[in-house]
């Protein structure tokens, strides 16, 4: 008799799923937060942990766990909704410090402390999935649509929990689902009272006590070297007002005591200085000001002692864009410069509702000022869809000045200042007009060289004038400005240039025909850093010089659009001897955090996946694997359902195998071939989603939309794949899987090759189409990736079903793996390398595939 599962227990399901893919979606928003990236690889590889060690704890205890179902279902709810936000919790208390990676080699114990701490809630959440899957064998199908489609939901509600919720609240609303999905649990077996009533009254309790625990009972741990944390040290400084969004969390603090004064690279000539401002923080860091202002340009001229001011001073400018328009301080600069036409771009609803509603008294009303029109969206979406040119396209210090430096944004991706990027703005930069980037100053240079770099090789690509005649750069003691101009520098403009320098104490870094003795006379540094940076780069020397520098100046492109990775091996002995003297500015922090992660991943994996399968084998009827002796535990019928795939066909014996008589031929090498397909899955299949990931940050605008795109529709798409994988799996020879493996290749090779017409396309089209159009693109290639690892379960059910729990280990191990490592490789060689190898990996795993007749 088939046991089918109820609808309520298919909704509890599909509720579990939904809040385990929110919990992993919400947890990389919390990491922005107390720390200085999503940790998107580190999330997605410790979430894959906590399934892969279910599949092995299922696997060694099914049978135990299946004769007390409801009551192991509901105690997984129950630890899912404690654990959730306990773990993170309790992850906060470790004393994780990524800046110290180096030299403090505990940290190397508290990054795998926080790791494994939130595997756990993953765990719980896939207990009861998987759990399901066992018991209704027949029912598969059932169970793995409840699972997906609930994932899809959760990854879409968390989007919109958002911008309802604050972070650290959600997860109480998490742990009431799992609550939720425990009580209907507890209504789909009703009939067994008695065991179920105690688990009732303990499910009420706790969601009672979460439902009115008070708000800051969950508190964020910011890390004390993010710049929210250190300005509240200040006597007088306070929160006053927060706000929350998948974009940021915005904290503004006034300073009642010491007033805020916030002008970077303000003049050391300066005579006048910032009036009262409110200090506003994204993730408790990026520091900007809202300004007061009443109106009156020469309450702001201060803004004209900073090098950003440059532009200004050397042509009259009537249009211009602000892309980064944040709270304002660059439209008060033009506004002082009396610009008659300004377009300003901030992508954050949020930070526009400070300026323009809540604090339009304090800003003078600027964003409603006339000659201004605001526009909601991103840098390079609004450049690849402006219909007009402008006179300068201003990018100003868009990001902070202590992560950058510590190196803590290397792991993030942006396209704003990538090959492709410096093209888009110069194609809406009017005939001598220019484009401005204003940047912090770090010693050694890092940021600065790269840009030059990135410019440079993007204006060789135009052809238009040699790129040293459209260059001009200046520095303070703080940040630096380059220009680009759109045309050749003029004698005139420099100088405009020379007097705008001299007025301020700026040192000019570069222009056309500067001398050395004119690049380090005010500030000045031990030798011209960015002057030598600047005339190598543009000499026929200038691969060599990024070959030889010290830190990675390759140009950023959107193919590795990690313009704040500057990490090179070949110096790490070198910084490492100098950390004792202050070495420490010369530490990237970030990319050695990535290496820390990838080997406690394959150490966890390893140790909890990898060695208790081993040491359970005899328990698997698997008591050697070297291709004989393969049976099934005693008691196990030949012709009885035992484990199933996700897509829901049966796996089990053919009729005729006996228990204990081996199936594979000794010395055939089949374990090998099985190994080696299912390990070349788990890393080609977390290859091409991270790379999808990281593609569509450019046309999604932030990580978290991508992150949420891709991940649904990877769910969805491969559960249709896996379904259809029935038809196919049914010879289970190797020509079946030719399909979905050419079409895997053909796929990842069109949107390669098509990639850079593919994002402007999607980039010129609203936010609806484009999310749209982003699925349908995503969804083909996914619907075939859905098809190989249930098609090679099939193959090994017919041959050697008691091998499948070692095959879910040898995929889960690998994927816990991949999805660092693919982030790694896609860092160092590109994302086009990432996913020729994840092509490689389907090919060998094609080759490799485990047919049901013996070799």
């Amino acid at each position: 008799m088939t046991i089918k599962p109820s609808f309520s227990l298919l909704a509890a399901i599909a509720i579990t799923s939904a809040s385990a893919l929110a919990y992993e979606i919400l947890l990389m928003r919390l990491f922005s937060i107390i720390q200085w990236h999503h940790f998107a690889y580190m999330i997605i590889s410790l979430a894959l942990l906590g399934y892969g060690i279910s599949g092995v704890f299922l696997a060694l205890n099914r049978d135990r766990l299946v004769a007390h179902f409801p009551v192991v279902i509901m105690t997984n709810l129950l630890l899912f909704s404690f654990s959730a936000p306990a773990c993170f919790l309790l992850a906060q208390q470790i004393p994780f410090n990524p800046t110290e990676i180096l030299w403090a080699p505990v940290q190397a114990l508290y990054l795998c402390a926080v790791y494994l701490v939130l595997t756990l809630p993953f765990f719980f959440a896939a207990n009861v999935v998987g759990l399901s899957f066992y018991r209704y064998q027949q029912q598969v199908s059932s169970i793995y649509a409840a699972d997906l489609c609930g994932a899809g939901i959760g990854s879409v509600g968390i989007i919109l929990l958002l911008f309802m919720v604050f972070p650290q609240k959600i997860l109480t609303v998490l742990s009431l689902a799992g609550i939720l999905a425990a009580l209907i649990v507890s209504y789909a077996f009703r009939e067994q009272q008695p065991v179920m009533k105690p688990w009732i009254i303990f499910s009420i309790i706790i969601g009672t006590v979460l439902t009115f625990a008070p708000a800051e009972s969950i508190r964020l741990n910011i890390s004390q070297y993010k710049s929210l944390n250190q300005l509240l040290q200040i006597p007088g400084a306070r929160v006053i007002d927060r706000n929350s969004s998948p974009l940021g969390l915005l904290d503004v603090v006034e300073s009642t005591v010491a007033p805020l004064r916030h002008a970077p690279g303000l003049s050391l000539n300066a005579a006048t200085e910032p009036p009262e401002q409110l200090a506003v923080f994204t993730d408790a860091d990026n520091m900007t000001a809202i300004t007061r202002y009443n109106g009156h340009p020469e309450t702001v001229s201060y803004l004209d002692q900073t090098t950003s001011a440059l532009p200004y001073h050397l042509k009259q400018l009537a249009d211009i864009l602000i892309l980064g328009a944040g709270t304002g301080s660059d439209i008060l600069q033009a506004n002082y410069h009396a610009v008659k036409h300004i377009d300003a771009v901030e992508l954050n609803p949020q930070v526009i509702d400070l300026v323009k509603v809540k604090y339009a008294d304090f800003a003078g009303h600027l964003y409603d000022s006339a000659n201004v029109t605001l526009h909601v969206g991103e840098a390079r979406g609004f450049a690849a869809t402006a219909d007009k040119s402008y006179d300068l396209i201003n990018i100003s210090l868009l990001d902070a000045f202590g992560a950058s430096a510590g190196g803590l944004y290397s792991l993030a991706e942006t396209y704003l200042y990538t090959e492709q990027a410096i093209q888009d703005y110069l194609r809406h930069v009017s005939p001598g007009g220019y484009l401005g980037i204003t940047r912090w100053i770090k010693i050694p240079p890092r940021d600065e060289p790269k840009l030059l770099a990135t410019v440079i090789n993007a204006l060789k690509q135009t052809g238009a004038q040699p790129p040293g005649l459209q260059i001009i750069m200046i520095r303070s003691w703080q940040t630096s400005t380059l220009l680009v101009k759109n045309g050749v520098v003029t004698p005139e403009e420099i100088s405009r240039l020379k007097q705008f320098c001299n007025d301020r104490s700026f040192d000019p870094v570069y222009y056309p025909g500067i001398s050395a003795r004119e690049a380090n006379r005010f500030n000045i540094q031990q030798q011209p850093y960015l002057y030598q940076a600047a005339t190598a780069l543009l000499s026929d020397q200038g691969k060599a010089f990024i070959e030889d520098y010290k830190f990675n100046i390759e140009p950023a492109t959107d193919d590795k659009p990690y313009f704040f990775h500057f990490f090179k091996w070949r110096t790490l002995t070198e910084i490492v001897s100098l950390l004792g003297s202050g070495g420490i500015f010369l530490l990237e922090s970030g990319y050695l955090l990535l290496i820390a992660a990838l080997l406690q991943a394959i150490l966890a994996s390893l140790l909890l996946i990898a060695l208790p399968l081993w040491l359970g084998k005899s328990k698997l009827g698997i008591t050697n694997l070297s291709g004989t002796d393969l049976h099934l535990p005693e008691g196990r019928q030949a012709g009885v359902p035992d484990v199933t795939n996700p897509s829901g066909t049966d796996l089990h014996l053919p009729e005729g195998r006996q228990a204990g008589v081996p199936d594979v031929k000794p010395g055939s090498g089949s374990h090998l071939r099985i190994l080696v397909y299912f390990f070349c899955l788990g890393l080609a299949f977390l290859f091409i989603e991270i790379a999808f990931i990281q593609k569509f940050i450019l046309i999604l605008h932030h990580p978290l939309y991508a992150i949420t795109v891709v991940l649904s529709t990877f769910l969805l798409a491969a559960g249709a794949g896996s379904h259809v994988s029935k038809k196919l799996s049914s010879s289970a020879a190797r020509s079946a899987i030719m399909l979905p493996a050419a079409a895997i290749s053909l796929l990842s090779i069109s949107y390669i090759l098509s990639l850079e017409f593919l994002t402007g396309f999607l980039l010129e089209m609203g936010n609806l189409s484009r999310y749209l159009f982003s699925i349908l693109l995503i969804a083909p290639l996914r619907f075939f990736m859905g098809m190989p690892f249930p098609m090679g379960l099939a193959g090994i059910s017919q041959r050697a079903p008691a091998l499948i729990p070692w095959v879910w280990g040898i995929n889960g191990c690998a994927s816990v793996i991949s999805a660092i490592l693919a982030t790694l490789i896609a860092m160092q060689f590109g994302v086009t390398v990432l996913v020729v190898l994840a092509i490689g990996l389907y090919g060998m795993a094609a080759w490799y595939f485990p047919e049901s007749t013996p070799a």
